[in-house]
């Protein structure tokens, strides 16, 4: 993307509460339940909301997630969680897409900052390449995802800019799972460099 598509895109002129203009749920989805509803920076807050719902969400398929597979480690056997959250971001990508239309269209607008939820799908696809009990062990990596992918998603370099470019919301959502796909490699390669 270049400067003159940035400066199109972040200094067009922003109307408060603009989110007002949808229902109640759509509001609430797009928002990430309300995190998208700050006034400065709406992209920021809603990825690192996905970021701190995270850790939660990686106990909880720690316990409970079924697809599991054995990795043998010096110290016996140890189990990884693979999958949960690209499950997740997969039912983030295609359960938002409903509201992420009905929110624009009764707004009238085009990817406002305050629809975040793109970035919540974002965050997660990044946290789909480590294992949940890496996350738990290392929670840092929580941060390095939400920093790795803010670049990604601000600057939009490899190709990311033409995803945003497909119609209405699923150019919304489909450019930060893109954005999330380069986050998750990036942050894969620090962990097998890192040996966690």
């Amino acid at each position: 993307m270049n400067r003159e598509e940035l400066h199109a895109k972040y200094n067009r002129p922003k109307v408060p509460h603009e989110w007002r203009g949808t229902d109640k749920i759509s509001a609430l989805i797009c928002t990430f339940f309300g995190s998208g509803m700050l006034p400065k920076m709406p992209g920021t807050y809603g990825s690192l909301a996905a970021a701190i719902v995270a850790y939660p969400l990686a106990l909880l398929s720690s316990a409970v997630w079924p697809l599991r597979y054995e990795a043998w480690t010096a110290d016996g056997v140890t189990m990884d969680a693979y999958g949960f959250f690209l499950v997740a971001a997969l039912i983030v990508f295609f359960g938002a897409i409903p509201f992420v239309k009905k929110a624009m269209h009764d707004t009238n607008t085009e990817d406002p900052g305050w629809i975040v939820i793109d970035e919540v799908c974002g965050v997660f696809m990044a946290l789909a390449f480590v294992s949940s009990e890496s996350i738990l062990e290392n929670p840092w990596l929580l941060l390095v995802a939400f920093g790795v992918f803010r670049f990604f998603d601000i600057l939009k370099p490899l190709g990311i800019h033409r995803f945003e470019k497909f119609p209405g919301a699923w150019g919304v959502m489909a450019d930060d799972l893109l954005g999330g796909v380069y986050s998750g490699i990036i942050l894969l390669a620090i962990v097998r460099l890192l040996g966690l």
